[in-house]
């Protein structure tokens, strides 16, 4: 409870940090516009993209497929768009990782090693319906 109570604080000097110099440099009304500006986009990802993503995951489940790779992929979309969404620039930097093809497959392996781990404990199951 310590270290996440711990790494909690330290992202938010963090970021608050990163406003301000990011403030001094462009502005407060240009830091501003920007945050603003990536949490509409962020929102707009997970409306659309993370729509059309599950869409692909039922489509999958309804040819009678494993939807892994397009359970993943949703998984992504979405993370990376609530991170756009929220306020700050270090949430915005891993957004926009998640949601880039080339940096997604990086963090895929991580996601399937999470389900598996879900999975084998029970916490994570798939209904088919």
């Amino acid at each position: 409870m310590r270290k996440i109570f711990l790494g909690f604080i330290v992202y938010t000097l963090a970021e608050l940090t990163l406003l301000i110099v990011i403030g001094q440099n462009i502005g407060v009304l240009s830091t501003l516009l920007l945050i603003i500006a990536t949490s509409v986009i962020g929102i707009y990802v997970m409306k659309n993209k993370g729509m059309n993503s599950v869409q692909n995951v039922k489509n999958t489940l309804a040819r009678g497929e494993a939807p892994g790779a397009a359970l993943v992929d949703t998984f992504l979309t979405f993370g990376g768009g609530l991170l756009l969404a929220l306020p700050g620039f270090l949430t915005d930097v891993l957004g926009l990782f998640l949601l880039m093809p080339f940096s997604r497959k990086m963090f895929q392996p991580i996601v399937y090693y999470w389900m598996r781990k879900k999975m084998k404990k029970g916490q994570f199951i798939i209904v088919q319906r």
